[in-house]
């Protein structure tokens, strides 16, 4: 089997732009993690909710101004907005009961909140597949000199990296973060200096759910289209890159992100049929031989 140097260049760019969708759901995933010490299941579910909501905007925008007025943008914004207020509510009614209970309790909790936001999503736009369109400002490609590649791909490419250094300069360099971070290591020395931890924790799922809505909104043009289903495999996916990377990691998110989406890259050229199984056969070696991942703590 003979690949031309063009078309591998072009999976590599695919598997890295794929990865970098990847990393801001995983990254999502682990700031509720890190911070909060809750592995949220219905992680997956958000995405889809983010996915749906965009389409919704933008078929709404286009029937109620016209498609020159940009739709796909107010989405970009107005879809992860929507998504941070699911996740308040959902942490201030719900998950809020669950921190001093034992981790299968948050467990049953998120994935039963999964299966409820999938029905939901199929009542309400049904079961068939919807396409996802990709704004016209971005549509065709671009000549990179070595390739031709598809604008809106490499807009995703330059975009999610300044998205994640936000949230990680938010998280690390700010006192708002330093005040989430105090109240993962010590919660009742934060609660005595007069910080009110619980609202510290609906701000930080907030922030890791709308993460979790960008995502999907940026994946839906990469995708072409969306599905009820659609939150599952992907869940999956981070998981794994969070475990690859190293639980409760930034960096090692972003770069079991990066592996994961070339691995996949490499391997869907050389054997499609078992790529998912490879990536998986990846975490299962990172398992053994590095149980803490890339980047994570022992």
């Amino acid at each position: 089997m003979t690949f031309d140097t063009t078309l591998i260049i072009s999976q590599l760019f695919n598997g890295l732009v794929w990865g970098i969708v990847l990393g801001l759901l995983a990254m999502g995933l682990t700031i509720i993690f890190g911070m909060m010490g809750v592995i949220n299941f219905a992680h997956g579910a958000l995405y889809l909710v983010g996915a749906y909501s965009a389409y919704t905007s933008i078929m709404a925008c286009t029937q109620w101004m016209g498609a020159a007025t940009g739709s796909f943008w107010i989405a970009l914004v107005a879809a992860p907005i929507a998504v941070g207020l699911i996740g308040m509510v959902v942490e201030f009614f719900l998950l809020r009961r669950m921190y001093e209970r034992e981790i299968i309790y948050q467990f049953l909790l998120t994935f039963g909140l999964t299966l409820v936001i999938q029905e939901l999503v199929t009542i309400i736009w049904g079961g068939m597949p919807r396409s996802f369109p990709t704004p016209d400002l971005l549509q065709g490609v671009v000549d990179l000199g070595f390739m031709l590649y598809p604008k809106y791909r490499l807009f995703v490419l330059i975009l999610t990296p300044l998205i994640m250094l936000a949230v990680w300069l938010l998280l690390v360099k700010t006192r708002y973060g330093a005040i989430i971070r105090a109240g993962t290591e010590d919660r009742d020395m934060v609660n005595l200096l007069g910080i009110n931890v619980r609202r510290v924790f609906t701000v930080v799922f907030s922030i890791g759910a709308a993460m979790a809505g960008l995502a999907g909104v940026l994946a839906g043009p990469i995708i072409g289209s969306i599905q009820p289903d659609l939150g599952n495999s992907v869940l999956l996916a981070s998981f794994v890159v969070v475990v690859v990377g190293g639980l409760g990691s930034f960096t090692g998110a972003i770069a079991g992100a990066i592996l994961v989406g070339l691995v996949k890259a490499v391997t869907s050229m050389l054997w499609a049929e078992a790529s998912n199984a490879i990536v998986f056969a990846l975490m299962a070696v990172v398992l053994v031989f590095m149980p803490q991942g890339l980047l994570g703590k022992r």
